[in-house]
């Protein structure tokens, strides 16, 4: 070891050596948090980035697909419930050949795929059933991939074309949904599977497509839609109405001093009305006229002309009448206006609906009730020619259910702030307990270091020397002796310094021999001049 190195340990062995017990635990305890998070670290940075593999998978074919990755060594992952398997990227491509060698995955809603199988000789059922397959397997592909859906299975009804039928039907569809654990499918995904649906079928209307989840709710209903029922509309529509009308008085009032009800009649019949209207314009010309005129004149004489009376005999009415006459027939056509109007009218629409309102007179005391009236009136659009109803009235409340109310709410939030507390201590406590065997542990490991350190070094008996053998010996050698003092003083400090050079002699020969001795023996002495 190169000595300027070996010269910064040593004097950060010493630095450390210098810190206290508490200084000690704590660097160790960041080292150790240090090494974890490093390890850690390292930990992501090498792990590989794991993709999809398969996704909506059956369980027969997940199981299938995880024992083909266990034979060959590629490590995976199983999200989505157990659908969906997942490798790293570099194996992707792959596993995936592999996979289709093998026939996997199995289950497979075939898609327009399963055109390509048909033959040359296919009948027109065949091919009118393969179609139709092909079509609900691609839908309910395409339903798939919706966030939230797990599995999806479509069932059209397709009528078929046939020229013995004065009305033709409408197709419709049967949409079955399976979510994810813990996911429900919200308004707007249940219009687009809806739209999705109806929009792949000729001919096919949104209010044709029935949407059913894994728990049978029905999320759209055939004739109705994705709105739900008549009573569902109606339930909502009351929310809807009641939530805003209850807002604005609390508002007014203060919270607590007014409820509102409202009570709403759905029309639960569903019609197609047509009318036409005609109208004729006024001073308009007519689209065309005509005009006969048939004129007979008579010959003068005594030809008497009469009608024909009983057994056929002529009766004469007059010798003045000579036969002639005159018709005039006029035919006009007139510009007439017409308006053929048809309407669809859904079940669900509102034929009445009444509000009532209850005040706190306590609250309510200086306000106006015929104000108040009428505002709840416009809030909730009140129809009087429809037959709406409103009634405002103000009437004691009846406290005692709100202090209850109020009472129960209080200690709910206490018994749930009491049990927060608790699991916070308990935590604090687990935490505590960990880290304090931590420190107890790294505490004896140091003592055990400190104590396996401070080993007691044997040096033996060092040999006495005469102070005048280094003069004697120079003598021998023919050098010059130099003066050796007489009195007491001079040979004691002489003699001290003789000493000293001795046990540096000694110590310098000990460490050429063993210097991990020699520096465990000068940690003692420093020790113990401390001490």
């Amino acid at each position: 070891m190169p000595p300027a190195v070996k010269g910064m340990a040593g004097r950060f062995g010493s630095t450390i050596r210098e810190f206290s017990l508490a200084q000690k635990t704590i660097a160790i305890i960041g080292v150790a948090v240090l090494a974890l998070g490093v390890a850690l670290l390292a930990s992501w940075l090498t792990k590989p980035a794991y993709t999809p593999l398969f996704s909506g998978l059956q369980a027969e074919d997940a199981n299938a697909i995880v024992e083909q990755l266990k034979t060959d060594g590629v490590p995976y992952e199983i999200a989505g419930g157990g659908g969906t398997v997942m490798v790293p990227e570099e194996n992707v491509y792959d596993q995936r050949l592999k996979a289709a060698g093998a026939g996997l995955p199995s289950a497979s809603t075939g898609g327009y795929s399963l055109l390509d199988e048909m033959g040359v000789t296919s009948s027109e059922f065949q091919q009118s059933v393969t179609y139709k397959r092909a079509l609900e397997g691609e839908i309910a592909k395409t339903v798939g991939s919706i966030d939230g859906v797990k599995n999806a299975s479509v069932q059209l009804a397709i009528p078929e074309d046939t020229v013995f039928v004065s009305q033709k039907s409408d197709p419709t569809a049967s949409v079955f949904v399976e979510t994810a654990n813990g996911t429900t499918l919200t308004a707007d995904q249940v219009q687009a599977i809806v739209h999705l649906t109806s929009a792949s079928v000729d001919g096919m209307q949104s209010t044709d497509v029935a949407v059913i989840d894994a728990t049978g709710t029905v999320l759209s209903a055939v004739g109705v839609g994705a709105t739900g029922s008549a009573d569902k509309q109606a339930t909502d529509y009351e929310q809807r109405v009641g939530a805003s009308v209850q807002s604005m008085l609390d508002r007014v009032v203060g919270p607590g001093n007014a409820t509102v009800a409202v009570a709403a009649d759905m029309n639960y019949e569903s019609a197609n009305r047509v009318e036409e209207s005609f109208n004729a314009p006024q001073d308009t010309p007519a689209l065309n006229e005509s005009t006969s005129v048939e004129e007979y004149t008579g010959a003068n004489g005594n030809t008497a002309a009469g009608v024909l009376g009983p057994d056929n005999i002529a009766v004469p009415n007059g010798g003045n009448d000579d036969g002639s006459f005159r018709s005039e027939t006029s035919t006009k056509n007139n510009a007439v206006n017409k308006v053929t109007e048809t309407r669809e009218i859904p079940a669900g629409s509102l034929n009445r609906q009444t509000v009532s309102v209850a005040l706190n007179t306590q609250a309510a005391a200086g306000l106006n009730v015929a104000d108040l009236e009428a505002l709840v009136a416009s809030a909730a659009g009140i129809n009087v020619e429809r037959g709406d109803e409103i009634t405002v009235e103000m009437v004691s409340f009846n406290a005692d259910g709100a202090a209850q109310a109020q009472g129960a709410l209080a200690e709910a939030q206490a018994a749930e702030e009491a049990e927060r507390r608790a699991q916070m201590l308990q935590m604090g406590i687990i935490v505590a307990g960990i880290v304090l065997v931590v420190i107890l542990a790294l505490v004896a490991y140091a003592m055990r270091s400190r104590r396996q350190n401070r080993e007691v070094v044997d040096l033996g008996e060092l040999p006495e020397l005469d102070p005048l053998a280094p003069a004697a010996g120079l003598a021998m050698l023919g050098e010059p002796v130099p003066e050796v003092p007489t009195d007491t003083a001079s040979l004691q400090i002489v003699a001290a310094t003789v000493d000293q050079d001795r046990k540096r002699a000694e110590l310098d020969a000990l460490a050429a021999q063993d210097p991990v001795r020699t520096a465990d023996y000068l940690r003692n002495l420093m020790e113990e001049s401390r001490s």
